[in-house]
């Protein structure tokens, strides 16, 4: 053999032998090297194979029925671990799907990735008609925090790592990565390929007001009379639970939950003033915000909820930009809300005088008026029931079952629900948030049980099931301890809307006595079907007790319901008669 035909074979030898990997690979690894334990999607072309090796490899993968679904999933397993939730989908409408979860999670500040396989660039720019085209990074942009797009496998590692750190980094939001199809296949030399890979340090680091911010804030809270605390799911977010005890506890100031911070202090606490909402919102004078955000669910901080008491508010907020943004805030106070508060503590470890005893008074004569009509409500024992005679058994329900769960959505389900349901630990309670959306309830019913490993308890207006109703198979593939409660009166608010000429049922109306429950059924999970309190307490107590899938068809009175539940101002109403 000739000298060149040896160095050949040598040169053939020492290739075959080199280790490699590709792009499937090199995205799998950049997503356990950071911590990323569960996806959560919807399999299918160009990303399947993706989803198989990553469970392969250890990484939990949990399919969906619908990718809205699937990133809802995504978006609560963010707010509950303050690591980004990802979510998997296949490209175009796939994209689209999940892309409604996404923007809900930014409006939210929930960290969420969402992860799409895209056809590829040289024929999306061209327009030549490629399976499931789509200039996917350019339609995310605008409805995420971040958007990313990732051509060679050189650079999946810093793509992920960009991804992540935006998800989680000051205010948390949604961010989407592309990956053409291509992208996967790429081959790249193994150990190359692991020196690519980054692993995210500090990705959410501490942001410290200024002692001057701190010192005007504490000032302006000195000088109150009335004073208020309102928490937000920003709070509750930030898990510095025992920090924002201490300085509720420490100050005496009232407080009032926003819904998704329920439990932050337990609503049964001394200084909740969540039943007597109207008359702190109308009558405090210093209104200090930790992380909640003057929206419309707060009336914009203006108008007859907040009364002709002059307001000062401060505000604790990692945006600068949320300052002012409806009000002036008198004291902002810039940074995450563990170091603010804990700082807040530091200043009022000494010398501090507890709110007046008139306002304290004030507020306990309202909630003991309040509580007391609503008590009569709940005890309600009619058939059918009414949305109160049912949220009083399901009240009991979390009283007994502080650590679990609670997901809810619908109109009236909702809205009274936030008001009836007591909360006693954080991050129990979770809900349509600040978009109001419908549509929320299965997939984050979902992914609270995938993450935490506690029973879930999802309480269902008919309506909001209607929306992600079919993830009830997931739930039964999974063997997930999720119990359904869905309250149905037939329709949407009510179900005797009527269709002026007769043609079909009313717009608002479905199916008359639905049995929901037949439907979990039909996938191996438990039914019931129930029509008074105590057999809908009774029915949830034995699901839950069970650890299984289950679903409560509890059946309401049709008239029951109200227009909206208590947003129905927000609905234009017609000034024109037609004649």
């Amino acid at each position: 053999m000739s000298a060149v035909a040896q160095v050949i074979d040598v040169n053939a030898a020492a290739e075959t032998e080199q280790e490699l990997t590709d792009g499937f690979h090199l995205v799998i690894d950049a997503l356990k090297l950071n911590g990323i334990e569960t996806i959560y999607g919807v399999p299918g072309i160009p990303i399947t194979d993706l989803g198989r090796m990553a469970q392969a490899e250890g990484i939990r993968v949990i399919s969906f029925r619908h990718e809205q679904n699937a990133g809802n999933a995504a978006a609560i397993a963010g707010f509950l671990t303050k690591k980004p939730g990802i979510c998997l989908t296949v490209s175009a409408p796939g994209f689209l799907n999940g892309l409604t979860a996404l923007a809900n999670a930014t409006t939210n500040c929930f960290p969420m990735i969402l992860i799409s396989g895209s056809s590829e660039r040289e024929i999306v720019d061209l327009q030549q008609g490629d399976y499931e085209e789509m200039d996917q990074l350019a339609i995310a942009k605008p409805l995420c925090k971040a958007a990313f797009r990732v051509l060679h496998a050189a650079d999946i590692g810093i793509g992920v790592a960009r991804a992540i750190r935006a998800a989680v980094s000051g205010r948390p939001g949604g961010v989407y990565l592309d990956l053409p199809a291509k992208l996967f296949s790429q081959v790249m030399d193994a150990d190359a390929g692991a020196k690519s890979l980054v692993k995210v340090i500090d990705a959410a680091p501490e942001q410290i007001p200024s002692k001057a911010a701190l010192d005007r804030a504490l000032d302006v809270l000195k000088s109150a009379k009335k004073p208020l605390i309102i928490l937000g799911k920003g709070a509750a977010y930030a898990q510095a639970d025992e920090e924002i005890r201490s300085f509720i506890e420490t100050t005496g100031i009232p407080f009032l939950p926003m819904s998704m911070a329920k439990g932050l202090l337990p609503d049964t606490h001394p200084q909740s003033a969540g039943a007597a909402r109207s008359t702190v919102l109308k009558d405090s004078d210093v209104v200090l915000l930790i992380g909640a955000r003057l929206n419309w669910l707060l009336s914009h901080g203006k108008g007859k909820t907040w009364g002709d008491a002059p307001k000062k508010f401060i505000q604790i907020d990692i945006e600068p930009k949320e300052m002012d943004s409806n009000v002036e805030i008198v004291a902002p106070l810039v940074g995450d809300i563990g170091s603010v508060v804990a700082a807040l503590n530091a200043g009022v470890s000494s010398g501090w005088q507890a709110p007046p005893a008139s306002w304290i008074n004030e507020i306990k004569a309202r909630k003991e008026v309040n509580i007391g009509k609503m008590s009569q409500r709940l005890l309600k024992n009619s058939t059918p029931m009414d949305f109160h005679s049912a949220l009083g058994a399901l009240k009991q329900v979390i009283k007994e079952r502080p650590d679990a769960i609670l997901v809810n959505e619908g109109a009236n389900t909702l809205d009274l629900a936030r008001g009836v349901i007591d909360m006693y630990e954080p991050r129990k309670r979770l809900d349509v948030g600040t978009w109001g959306v419908m549509g929320i309830g299965m997939g984050y019913a979902i992914g609270a049980a995938v993450e935490t490993g506690k029973p879930v308890l999802a309480v269902e207006g008919d309506s909001a099931f209607g929306f992600s109703g079919m993830e009830v198979e997931t739930i039964c593939r999974y063997e997930l301890p999720v119990t359904i409660v869905i309250f149905n009166n037939n329709g949407i608010y009510r179900g005797l809307d009527t269709d002026p000429t007769g043609r079909d049922p009313g717009t608002t109306v479905f199916v008359k006595d639905s049995r929901y429950d037949k439907m979990m059924e039909a996938f191996g999970g438990a039914g019931y079907h129930v029509t008074t309190p105590d057999e809908l307490k009774k029915a949830v107590d034995e699901a839950m007790n069970s650890g299984k899938p289950a679903l409560i068809n509890a059946v309401i009175d049709p008239a029951a319901g109200s227009e909206s539940g208590n947003i129905g101002s927000l609905n234009p109403q017609s000034i024109v008669k037609k004649k």
